[in-house]
């Protein structure tokens, strides 16, 4: 007992005992409805009044993860074999198309991973011998070099089980139309040849016809 009060006043706050935590517990609960209540009460006058009222929206992909769910894999592949040559647009932070790279090469894709930066004459480059210059660095004569084309290079390479050769051009967007429109026509011209081209970022991953990017093809409405 003597214990007990020298704690008590030590502390100085009276120690409870198990009985009366209990009788606590239901307050905080009943203090924590009444005030979800009145947030509800809140909103619902506000909405009244005009003033909108932001709700967070909740998915399936906020428990499962936005990276993981990828329930629009099978019309990917499916427009990559319609149209043969797409625009697509990614996040920001990348790393999605990555999931789309992946279940293209699952089918038997190769790739081929060019920059547009720096490519020059793109339908040079990928379908025709073209010269490359080396940096001299100011002491060496300035050689030129030739090269093969780089798509003819890489599907006389493929395998014989291989079901095509993916060109994934990236920062696209720095291209001209006139470019944009040979990558469009660039399948036509290769039948075995697909197309992508990353034109820009959007919130989410999402692609188009190529051939409507360049202005190729009336633009759908949706």
């Amino acid at each position: 007992m003597a214990a007990n009060a020298m704690t008590s006043l030590h502390c100085g706050v009276p120690s409870l005992n198990l009985q009366q935590k209990r009788h606590l517990v239901p307050t905080k609960l009943f203090h924590h409805s009444m005030t979800r209540k009145n947030d509800l009460r809140t909103q619902n006058q506000m909405q009244k009044r005009g003033v909108n009222v932001v709700r967070s929206q909740i998915s399936l992909g906020d428990f499962i993860g936005g990276d993981l769910l990828k329930l629009d894999l099978g019309t990917w592949l499916s427009d990559v074999e319609e149209h043969k040559a797409l625009a697509i647009y990614t996040p920001h932070e990348g790393g999605y198309e990555g999931r789309y790279l992946n279940r293209l090469r699952y089918q038997g894709y190769h790739f081929l991973d060019v920059s547009a930066r720096g490519l020059g004459d793109v339908e040079a480059t990928l379908t025709k011998v073209h010269p490359v210059c080396p940096p001299h660095v100011g002491k060496q004569p300035i050689a030129r070099w030739w090269f093969p084309p780089e798509v003819d290079y890489r599907l006389e390479a493929l395998p014989a089980d291989a079901k095509g050769l993916i060109v994934w051009v990236i920062e696209a967007k720095v291209l001209s139309k006139s470019e944009l429109q040979f990558l469009a026509l660039l399948p036509s011209l290769r039948p075995n040849v697909r197309v992508i081209a990353e034109c820009g970022n959007w919130r989410k991953f999402m692609w188009k016809p190529l051939k409507e990017i360049a202005g190729l093809a009336p633009l759908q409405e949706p």
